[in-house]
C-alpha cells in the first residue's frame, strides 16, 4: 500500500464549479460513469450548493441518481451549510446519495467572507452544526480552502492550519483535504505543513488537493506523497478553480490535471489502479463536453514510458 496512491477524480464538480455553461445532467452522469469504469476510488460527483448561486449544480440529485456505483468506490458531495446536509439525507434515505461529504472552512477570514459568505467562527459553527446532523452516515472530508496563501491576506499560519485539522478531527471527519485554492504552495510549504499534520493530527488522513495556478501543481503533489500522503485530488484537463460567479485570483486557475498526475506517478513506479487507455479516452470525452482543448500536457504528448503502447 506504500506504493499505491488514490486519486479523488474532481471534474465533475471542482471543475465544472468554474464553467459558465451549464453541462447537461446526462453528461455528468455518462463521465462519471467512465470514471468508476476507470478505476477512481473516489469520485467528487456534485454539490449541494444552492442552486440560485451556482447553477451548475441545480441537478446534484438527479447526478446522484442516475450513476452507475462501483463496489467500493466514495462519491462526493460538497456541502456548504446545513441545508445542503439535509438535502444529502433525503438523498440517501431515496437510495441514491453520496457516500461522502465535504464541509468547508477557509484558513482566512478575507476568503471565508468571500467564498462562503460567513466569517470563520460562524463557519465553524455551522460546520459542527453540519456534522452532527450528518449522523455518522457519511464519510466527512474536512476542507480547508486557501490552506497555503489567500489572495486577499497573504502567507496563512501554518499552525491555523493544523489547528483546523484537530478541529474537523474533533468533530468526526476522517479525511481532510489540504487545498492549495489559488496555487501559492510551494514543495517545501507542503513537506513542512503535511510532516506536521501526521505528526500533530495522527486521527486524520490528509488529502492533498493543489492547483496548477503557477506551474508547481506536480511538483507539490510529489512533495506530499514524499510527506507520507497517499490520497490526492486532481480534475481531467486541469479544470475547476473558483466558482465562476466568484472571481479572484489570475490566470489558469485549474487543479492538477489528472492525466499528467497519473502519468508522474506511474512513471515513479506509484501505482494510481487506474486504466491509462480508459483515462485517455475519458479525456478526449471531457475536452468535448466542454468544447475546448484542455490544459492536460499527456493529452497531447501521450504517457511516457509507463504506458508505452499507450496513444492519443
Amino acid at each position: 500500500m506504500k506504493n499505491t496512491i488514490t486519486i479523488c477524480e474532481c471534474f465533475a464538480r471542482d471543475g465544472l464549479q468554474h464553467e459558465k455553461l451549464f453541462v447537461p445532467t446526462g453528461a455528468k452522469v455518462s463521465l462519471i460513469d467512465r470514471f468508476t469504469d476507470i478505476g477512481f476510488r473516489r469520485i467528487e460527483a456534485t454539490s449541494y450548493s444552492n442552486p440560485d448561486k451556482v447553477p451548475a449544480f441545480r441537478d446534484a440529485s438527479d447526478v446522484l441518481s442516475g450513476i452507475r456505483r462501483g463496489a467500493g468506490v466514495h462519491y462526493k458531495a460538497t456541502c456548504a451549510n446545513l441545508r445542503s446536509v439535509t438535502r444529502a439525507l433525503a438523498d440517501l434515505d431515496a437510495g441514491y446519495g453520496a457516500t461522502e461529504l465535504s464541509l468547508l472552512v477557509s484558513a482566512s477570514e478575507s476568503h471565508s467572507l468571500r467564498n462562503l459568505r460567513a466569517d470563520r467562527a460562524t463557519q465553524w459553527r455551522n460546520v459542527a452544526e453540519m456534522a452532527k446532523a450528518a449522523a455518522g452516515r457519511f464519510r466527512l472530508v474536512g476542507v480547508i480552502s486557501v490552506a497555503f496563501g489567500c489572495p486577499f491576506e497573504g502567507r496563512i499560519d501554518m499552525t491555523r492550519v493544523v489547528e483546523d485539522a484537530a478541529r474537523f478531527a474533533d468533530i468526526g471527519a476522517e479525511l481532510l483535504t489540504v487545498g492549495d485554492t489559488t496555487g501559492f504552495a510551494t514543495p517545501n510549504l507542503v513537506r513542512r505543513l503535511f510532516t506536521r499534520l501526521r505528526a500533530e493530527v495522527p486521527q486524520i488522513v490528509p488529502v492533498g488537493h493543489f492547483h496548477d495556478t503557477r506551474g508547481l501543481g506536480l511538483a507539490n503533489c510529489m512533495a506530499a506523497i514524499e510527506s507520507g500522503c497517499r490520497l490526492l485530488d486532481s480534475a481531467m484537463g486541469g479544470v475547476g478553480g473558483h466558482p465562476a460567479q466568484i472571481q479572484y485570483g489570475g490566470g489558469i486557475t485549474g487543479n492538477v490535471a489528472t492525466e499528467d498526475l497519473a502519468n508522474m506517478l506511474e512513471e515513479e513506479g506509484l501505482s494510481t489502479g487506474l486504466d491509462l487507455d480508459a483515462l485517455i479516452e475519458a479525456s478526449r470525452v471531457s475536452e468535448q463536453i466542454l468544447g475546448r482543448e484542455l490544459e492536460s500536457r499527456v493529452a497531447r504528448s501521450g504517457f511516457g514510458l509507463a504506458g508505452l503502447g499507450r496513444h492519443v
